[in-house]
């Protein structure tokens, strides 16, 4: 029986699925912050391969070649495809998009091919098992959403900017997100107030505060490297206001964190609006989501009044992993596809 290892090499975490025979064993989800070094991923390369056992292929995409510890994305696409291509035994092919599997020898002369090519993974295996449907990924710093009709990815854009520009990627995550990159003013306790352009807090304090954060969700440290409660993220909200949150009670600040979450949901869904507008799936096609914001997708897709589907769903994979399979979805995609 064939078992496939899938890698997802992001800028923040490393995730990854195996898969034996077209069903997903196990996945696993690590932090590795590349933008320090790369010793974190080295770390979390070796516990995985310590964990899965004998594998007989590898399937790799990333995104972690945007990273500023690379001087270009090809050059971060060329070290990542390497370092993989030293830490993993046995057959090993890179993603390449629509440009399919390639070979870790191809890093240089694909490399546009194979950088952030994570999405395409996700929306082609989607398009294998539902004949048309928007899928949507978001995850801890980025949204991604893509048109799938007739079996086929009907993206716009390849590259970042032309995928940005399309409205199919928006700089906006569950967890990692700055709350000033959200909104630039908000409502508060009666009043409209400014937001402070300072790294103080992100999504993940606004999901703490209003009861809705699984803490596996969140793996790096807080803006101010203070503790991960309730308090800690009222403390952070409160000074993007510039406040503390002695002056005001907890109802205020959830109120607050409310308001920085309906300000997301609002950026993405512009960005929905302009990818449907193009008219490429019916009116009835249902919202995939994946990611760990699929809590922010199915309120998305309730105001777009249309059905929802979990990417787990659409594969063969164990009900107590169903959760971590979507958060992983590129990686599942990856350990399925090419088989």
């Amino acid at each position: 029986m064939a078992k496939t290892l899938g890698w997802d090499v992001g800028g923040a975490h490393l995730k990854a699925a195996l898969a034996e025979d077209d069903r997903i064993q196990r996945i696993w989800q690590k932090a590795t912050p590349i933008w320090k070094d790369l010793a974190s991923l080295e770390t979390a390369i070796a516990e995985i391969l310590a964990e899965a056992g004998e594998v007989d292929r590898h399937h790799v995409t990333m995104t972690g070649e945007l990273s500023d510890a690379f001087p270009s994305r090809r050059q971060g696409v060329e070290r990542l495809a390497r370092l993989m291509a030293e830490e993993l035994p046995g057959d090993i092919r890179l993603y390449g998009g629509a440009a399919g599997f390639l070979s870790p020898g191809d890093a240089r002369s694909n490399a546009l091919d194979i950088a952030s090519a994570n999405w395409h993974a996700s929306a082609a295996l989607s398009a294998r098992t539902i004949e048309e449907a928007l899928f949507m990924d978001m995850g801890s710093t980025t949204t991604d959403m893509v048109p799938v009709s007739n079996g086929v990815v009907h993206a716009k854009g390849h590259t970042d900017r032309d995928r940005m520009t399309a409205g199919e990627l928006v700089y906006q995550g569950y967890t990692r997100t700055p709350l000033m990159a959200v909104a630039r003013q908000v409502p508060f306790v009666g009043r409209s107030i400014p937001v402070m352009n300072e790294f103080f807090a992100t999504m993940a304090d606004v999901q703490r505060v209003i009861g809705v954060l699984d803490e596996a969700d969140d793996l790096h440290e807080a803006a101010d490297a203070g503790e991960k409660t309730t308090e800690g993220s009222r403390r952070r909200i409160a000074r993007m206001v510039g406040m503390d949150a002695s002056d005001a009670s907890d109802g205020a600040w959830e109120w607050l964190g409310h308001a920085f979450a309906e300000a997301q949901v609002r950026v993405i869904h512009d960005a929905a609006l302009q990818v449907l507008s193009r008219e490429e799936i019916s009116d009835d096609a249902p919202i995939i989501v994946a990611g760990a914001g699929r809590p922010v997708l199915k309120r998305l897709a309730a105001r777009l009044d249309r059905g929802v589907v979990d990417v787990s769903d659409l594969f063969d994979c164990p009900a107590d992993l169903r959760d971590a399979a979507c958060r992983a979805a590129p990686a599942a995609a990856l350990a399925l596809l090419g088989s």
